[in-house]
C-alpha cells in the first residue's frame, strides 16, 4: 500500500523513431506483476537527431516525458530510471549526447539506459536473448545482428542520403521520382501519378516540387508508402519494381549481417532468428514485403526463422530494465 504523501517510484521507457516517439510510465516494484503496471502512455514527434536536428530531438524527448508524467500523476522526483531505445544512436558519442540531455533533466540517482532501437527490437522478439538478427523497416531501416559470444554487426541505418533504399522513405522517394520522370518524358507512364496527386490533394506533378521541399522530413515522405503498395497491387509495373527493389535492398542488409557474423554457420544452413519490425514489413492485401524479404533471404540462408514480436518493444525494454534494477537492491 502506498503511504500518504509518499510518491510511488516509476520507470520511464521511450521508443524513439523517425516517425514518432512513444513513452510509457510504469510502476517500479521489487516484484514484477503480470500484466506489467503501465500507468500512462504519451506520443510525440521524431526524436532522431539525424532527421530533425539536436534541438528538436531533445525538445521531443523532454515533451513526451513531461506529458507521460503528467498523465500518470507523477513527478520527476518519483522517477527511478529512464530507458531509451532510439534510432540514430549509431556511435558511443550519440549515446553520450543523449545521456547528457537526460542528466540535465533528472537527478544523479536516476538510472539511465540508452541504446539503439534495434537492440530493444531484437530482445522483444527473442525474449531477451541477444542472438540473431533484427530487421527494422519503417520510415528508416537497419539490420542489426548479435552472436552469443558478444560480437555484433549492422548494415544500412545510415539515413536516406547514404542509401537506405529499402526504407519507407526510400520507397516513397522513388515513387515521387517516378512521377516526375513520367511527367517530363524520361520515364514510363504510371498510375502512381494519379494516386500520389490524389493523396496529396495536388492537381499537377509540377506541384510536387513545392510540396516536397516545403517540408522534406523523412516521415512525411514515407507516409506515401501505402499509395505505392496499392498501385503495385493494382498491377502498376513501375510501383511493382519499386517494391521488388526494396525487397532486394532489405534482404541484402540482412544477408550482409548474417554473413559477417556467421549466424547461419560456416556452411550457411544453421537456423537463426530474424526479428522483423516496422510498418514496411507488415502484410498487405496481396503485396507482402516482409514475406518476399524472407523468401529472398532463404535462398542463401535456408535456416532463417522469421519472428514477429508479440511483446511491445517498450514494455519488454521496461521489463528487462526493471529486472536489472531489482537485482541491485
Amino acid at each position: 500500500m502506498q503511504l500518504r504523501g509518499v510518491q510511488r517510484e516509476v520507470i520511464l521507457g521511450l521508443d524513439g523513431g523517425t516517425t514518432n516517439t512513444v513513452c510509457v510510465c510504469m510502476s517500479f516494484a521489487d516484484r514484477l506483476p503480470d500484466p506489467l503496471p503501465v500507468l500512462a502512455r504519451a506520443v510525440a514527434g521524431c526524436s532522431n537527431h539525424n532527421s530533425v536536428g539536436e534541438t528538436a530531438a531533445r525538445e521531443t524527448l523532454e515533451e513526451v516525458m513531461a506529458d507521460v508524467l503528467s498523465k500518470s500523476g507523477s513527478t520527476r522526483s518519483a522517477v527511478r530510471a529512464v530507458c531509451l531505445a532510439v534510432s540514430g544512436v549509431n556511435h558511443p558519442t550519440d549515446q553520450q549526447r543523449i545521456l547528457n540531455w537526460l542528466r540535465d533533466i533528472f537527478p544523479s540517482h536516476v538510472e539511465l539506459f540508452v541504446q539503439n532501437d534495434a537492440v530493444a527490437a531484437l530482445a522483444s522478439g527473442t525474449m531477451g536473448k541477444l542472438h540473431g538478427c533484427v530487421l527494422i523497416a519503417g520510415t528508416g531501416t537497419i539490420a542489426y545482428g548479435f552472436t552469443e559470444d558478444g560480437r555484433e554487426a549492422r548494415a544500412s541505418g545510415a539515413g536516406p542520403i547514404l542509401g537506405d533504399w529499402g526504407s519507407g522513405y526510400g520507397i516513397a522517394a522513388r515513387a515521387l521520382t517516378a512521377v516526375i520522370r513520367a511527367h517530363d518524358g524520361r520515364g514510363p507512364d504510371t498510375t502512381l501519378t494519379c494516386s500520389v496527386l490524389q493523396a496529396l490533394d495536388l492537381s499537377s506533378p509540377d506541384e510536387l516540387i513545392g510540396w516536397t521541399y516545403a517540408d522534406p522530413s523523412w516521415a512525411r515522405i514515407a507516409a506515401l508508402v501505402p499509395v505505392v503498395v496499392s498501385c503495385a497491387e493494382a498491377g502498376d509495373q513501375v510501383a511493382n519494381k519499386i517494391l521488388l527493389d526494396a525487397v532486394q535492398e532489405l534482404a541484402s542488409s540482412v544477408k550482409a549481417v548474417v554473413k559477417r557474423l556467421e549466424l547461419c554457420g560456416q556452411e550457411g544452413r544453421d537456423p537463426f532468428p530474424l526479428v522483423m519490425v516496422g510498418g514496411v514489413l507488415e502484410a498487405n492485401r496481396r503485396w507482402d514485403i516482409g514475406r518476399e524479404v524472407i523468401r529472398c533471404i532463404s535462398v542463401d540462408f535456408p535456416g532463417v526463422l522469421p519472428i514477429r514480436p508479440k511483446v511491445s518493444i517498450l514494455v519488454y525494454l521496461l521489463y528487462c530494465q526493471c529486472r536489472i534494477l531489482t537485482t541491485k537492491r
